[in-house]
Formats: structure tokens, C-alpha cells, sequence
């Protein structure tokens, strides 16, 4: 029997079986092919969480050779791509940008005819690798500043903040970023990644899937978050305006960004990772953006009894990385595309077509010949 009543977005819906990521909300455990996120973002690399999201399981160190050759020598794109990122206008949003220029790269790939594993998994790969290619060539274009080509000689991270500053990063910011990627990479069921697999379980394309993961990555409610905390903590300023700022918010019935969690019922385990980092680079290139973000978190858990998320401490981070605020949802994609396309491969290994049902509330049934017309 179909049980026909509704649970409101979905909440703690089983759709499905996986292989990737699990959480305990409870406890504010996130692990990854049985990997704790905390372990992984101390001992591991982005390039390295990527081949376990693909593959299952870490790499020894001539699998590990080849992923990163892979991802390294895929990183450029077709001149023709380049010709329409020249072209886009550069008052578009970021995440518009993206969402199209994925799409487009889709006619580009050599396997785009191919639908089998290895080919879905070849494209997965392209995607990760040019994703942070053309969001580079992007931000430096609108600011008028000629695109830098990808390092081969440089890992996923310090590639990244070379092609957007055109400098070859310090140590402490590429191992900063490399640490973020990797806390952003994968997250179970959340919404943009089950947009994927709706679409993807239709027997689209991947780079269909990442087009609509991008779009729902979009929203303030998912990634964009983290954009609407940096804005926030402009507008702060100096930590004794926090608790009358809060207040007035909470007085507002305004969401305060980057608190409360679908999942988590404590605090998210990557926010942890994230608090600690902010303080690092705080201590390395001063500021106040740790300062301030610590005490927003005591404040907004002394007012309302939320506790960060991801997106909370990210934003410190990302602005003491030097990183403009139009990146940050977009550099969210070129982690979770990982996560994205890990789970693209897992749907279409076992797919069924995605197709829930909706319990109808409207008027009964009624006669045309009755109503007038």
C-alpha cells in the first residue's frame, strides 16, 4: 500500500541506497566511503578525496599518478569555449555563468555519445578539471584582466588561486583551500545533488546532471549561503554592534545565514574544521574576520540556540583568502562536482527513474457543463 501522506520537502525520506556519504545528525558525523571528514581534511588532498569518491576506496601511489595526471592534463578548454566566456556579459551572476558554460562544454567532451561508465566516469573527470578553468577565466575577464592558464606543475588548490591572481600562492592559503575543497566535496542527499540524480535517472547526461546541480546550488537556502555571511559580517563590523544586530534580525523573523542545519542537530563537523582554519589565517594575516565570527556563533547560540554550518566559517575563510564574493558559491561547485558526479556514476549503475508522488488537496471532482463559463 502507497502511503499517501506527505512529508514536507522530504524530510528524513529514504529514496534510495549509497555507497558515498554518511551522516549522523545526531552525533555530527560525516564520513565518506567510511572515512571521517575531519580525518580527511587533516591527512588527505582534494585530488585524492576525488578518486576515493569515484573509486570507492584511497588510491595506492601509481592510481593516485594517474588520477591527478588526468585531472591536470584536462584542465584547458576549447578555444571555442573561451570565445563565449569573452562574450558573456560581465554583470551576469557567477552561478548563471556556470550553470551555462557547463552546458555548453557538453557539446566540446569526446564522449559525449557515450553513455557507458568509463565514458561517464571520462566526462566526470573533464568537468572537474575545467570547472575551476572557466570560472577563472571568467572573473579575470570581467575585470579586465587578460585569463592566466592552468600550471600542470601545480596541485587542484593552488592551481585554482593562481589562475584567479595570476601569483603562486603561499603554502598556508593552498592548504587552506585544499582543506575547504575537500569539506564541500560530498553531502549525502542534500538538494542540489538529488537534482542530479532526478535528472541524471531519466537517462540525461552527466553534464545535464551537473546543470541542474548547479542551478539549485544557486539558491541562498543551499550554497549560496556563504555569500549572505560575508555581507553580514560587513555590515557588522566590530563585535560589540553583534548582539543588538542579531536581536534586531531575530525580532525581524530574518534568517540569520549560515546557522541551523537540515541534517545536523549539533554542530556540522566541517564547520569545526572551518572555525580553526579562519583562526589560522586570521593569526597569519590579521584582521578581524575570526573575531567577528566567533562572536556571532556565541551570540546567535546564546539568542536562538543554533550552531554553524558549513557556509558560516567558510566565508572568513574564503575572504582571507583574498577570494571575491562572486566566487564563493561558484568555487562551492568545483568541489561538490565531485560529489555530484560520484553520485551520477552510482544512479546510473543501479537506475530507476526517480518519480515520486504528490498527495493532490485541490477542489473535488466537478462538472465543466456546471461552472460558468
Amino acid at each position: 500500500m502507497v502511503n499517501d501522506q506527505p512529508t514536507k520537502g522530504l524530510a528524513d525520506v529514504v529514496v534510495s541506497q549509497t555507497k558515498i556519504t554518511s551522516i549522523n545528525g545526531e552525533l555530527g558525523n560525516l564520513f565518506h566511503c567510511g572515512y571521517e571528514i575531519s580525518d580527511l581534511a587533516e591527512n588527505s588532498t582534494f585530488e585524492e578525496l576525488t578518486y576515493l569518491l569515484f573509486y570507492g576506496n584511497l588510491p595506492n601511489q601509481s592510481e593516485f599518478s594517474e588520477h591527478k595526471n588526468l585531472i591536470y592534463s584536462n584542465r584547458e578548454v576549447d578555444d571555442k569555449i573561451i570565445n563565449l566566456i569573452r562574450e558573456f556579459p560581465s554583470n551576469s551572476n557567477t552561478m548563471d555563468f556556470l550553470r551555462t558554460v557547463v552546458s555548453y562544454l557538453s557539446i566540446f567532451d569526446s564522449d559525449k555519445d557515450n553513455h557507458s561508465h568509463q565514458a561517464n566516469l571520462n566526462k566526470s573527470i573533464r568537468l572537474l578539471a575545467q570547472m575551476p578553468t572557466v570560472l577563472s577565466y571568467y572573473h579575470r575577464l570581467r575585470n579586465n584582466l587578460e585569463i592566466i592558464h592552468p600550471d600542470d606543475n601545480l596541485d587542484f588548490a593552488s592551481n585554482f588561486l593562481y589562475m584567479i591572481s595570476g601569483n603562486h600562492p603561499d603554502k598556508l592559503s593552498s592548504q587552506c583551500l585544499d582543506k575547504c575543497l575537500i569539506l564541500h566535496a560530498d553531502h549525502g542527499f542534500n538538494a542540489s545533488t538529488f537534482s542530479a540524480r532526478v535528472t541524471v535517472s531519466t537517462l540525461s547526461d552527466v553534464h545535464s546532471g551537473v546543470t541542474s546541480a548547479i542551478g539549485t546550488l544557486k539558491g541562498p537556502l543551499h550554497g549560496g549561503a556563504n555569500e549572505s555571511v560575508l555581507k553580514m559580517l560587513k555590515e557588522i563590523q566590530d563585535i560589540e554592534s553583534i548582539p543588538n544586530y542579531i536581536s534586531e534580525k531575530l525580532q525581524r523573523k530574518e534568517k540569520i545565514m549560515g546557522f541551523g542545519h537540515r541534517v545536523y542537530l549539533t554542530i556540522d563537523p566541517r564547520a569545526t574544521v572551518l572555525r580553526e582554519m579562519s583562526k589560522n589565517l586570521q593569526n597569519e594575516f590579521g584582521g578581524n574576520m575570526y573575531d567577528l565570527s566567533y562572536a556571532i556563533e556565541q551570540t546567535v547560540l546564546e539568542q536562538k540556540d543554533l550552531k554553524p554550518n558549513v557556509d558560516f566559517y567558510a566565508a572568513s575563510v574564503y575572504s582571507m583568502l583574498n577570494l571575491d564574493s562572486t566566487l564563493f558559491t561558484p568555487l562551492f561547485a568545483c568541489s561538490r562536482i565531485s560529489g555530484w558526479c560520484a553520485q551520477i556514476l552510482e544512479q546510473l549503475d543501479d537506475n530507476r527513474l526517480i518519480r515520486p508522488r504528490a498527495k493532490y488537496v485541490g477542489h473535488s471532482p466537478r462538472s465543466y457543463a456546471d461552472s460558468n463559463t
